[in-house]
């Protein structure tokens, strides 16, 4: 599921293609888009890279190739509405049926908790963050925190000093707020997602890679928004 910048973006290119065989210019993707400044569309190239659906050619100027654009359900543009994760269990995961609230720990019941898998985060440079249920994982309430849960599948290796590796699963507690110290998911500008250590810096806000390989972003308070905590993880061997 593309986020609307992005489904716009690659609209857009798509269209230049057609028009005129030549891709657009970033400036004109930006004027295009409506942003403020060219990094907005790298982010946004990226994001699309990868998730597949663009390439970049090497050592050629301007040189874009589309790989494939979404499937009509995918196509439709997502609300203009701040983006947040809203983890959900959906009943015979067919589109158009009702969706079933998240289960929740329950203390003491020793109950295998339903936690919806909500697609991918990004354990390295940020992806943009994902809404759609894939499918659901049963755990032991023992592994969780009371409220409600929703997992990721972790992309990247900016984690790999706090035993985070891709591929993994992280389970996260939804919640707003965090401690100093806690590993959070981040979206950053309302677009991004990102799995980091939550630092705070006076009034800025750092997100920490377990990586030395990896440098720690310092960003403003209103350019972050936590989505919740990392409370387990599950490893496939």
């Amino acid at each position: 599921m593309l986020t609307r910048k992005q489904l716009e973006l690659l609209q857009f290119i798509q269209a230049r293609m057609q028009e005129s065989g030549v891709p657009p210019s970033f400036d004109e993707m930006k004027d295009a888009l409506d942003l403020k400044s060219k990094s907005g569309i790298h982010r946004l190239i990226m994001a699309l890279e990868e998730r597949g659906f663009l390439r970049r050619l090497p050592n050629r100027a301007r040189a874009l190739e589309i790989l494939r654009m979404p499937d009509a359900p995918a196509a439709k543009p997502a609300p203009a509405e701040p983006r947040r994760f809203t983890p959900s269990v959906v009943e015979g995961g067919l589109a158009g049926k009702p969706k079933a609230p998240v289960v929740q720990a329950q203390d003491g019941e020793g109950r295998p908790v339903i936690v919806p898998v909500m697609g991918r985060i990004a354990a390295g440079t940020p992806i943009s963050a994902i809404e759609s249920q894939s499918h659901t994982i049963a755990m032991s309430p023992d592994f969780l925190a009371g409220g409600e849960h929703y997992a990721l599948e972790v992309r990247g290796d900016s984690m790999i000093e706090a035993g985070i590796l891709d591929g993994d699963l992280v389970v996260i507690h939804k919640q707003e707020t965090a401690n100093n110290g806690d590993i959070i998911v981040a979206l950053i500008d309302d677009e991004e997602a990102t799995l980091k250590r939550l630092r705070r810096r006076g009034s800025s806000i750092a997100l920490e890679a377990a990586n030395p390989a990896y440098e720690t972003r310092v960003l403003g308070p209103d350019r972050v928004r936590i989505q919740g905590k990392l409370v387990s993880l599950v490893r496939r061997y």
